[in-house]
């Protein structure tokens, strides 16, 4: 499998609440309230950094969770993330201009 390089779409509105990141979908009004591990990907979400280097640096030294698993996992959460247009998902590094990011 490719590399896969993720980043927030601003079509969103996102925020940290109580510990848990909510997020809602302008597209298709659907509401996420993301779990521990769902918010350091989202929150790691650059676009420059592969999915792959996020789960390893990231939710693997922060989770006690194998990197198989967790990489399995977080693909699901991407595709579920993208098929809402929550997440940009791209096989190249997304550049994503400061004027584009959501706010976190």
């Amino acid at each position: 499998m490719s590399e896969r390089y993720i980043a927030p779409s601003s079509a969103i509105a996102a925020r940290m609440l109580g510990g848990e990141m909510m997020i809602m979908s302008a597209v298709d009004s659907t509401f996420f309230t993301l779990n521990e591990v769902a918010t350091v990907i989202w929150q790691s979400a650059d676009g420059t950094t592969p999915l792959s280097q996020i789960i390893h640096e990231r939710v693997c030294s922060e989770f006690d969770v194998d990197s198989t698993s967790a990489l399995y996992d977080a693909n699901d959460f991407v595709d579920e993330m993208a098929k809402h247009g929550i997440l940009i998902v791209s096989d190249h590094p997304i550049v994503v201009s400061a004027s584009q990011e959501p706010a976190r």
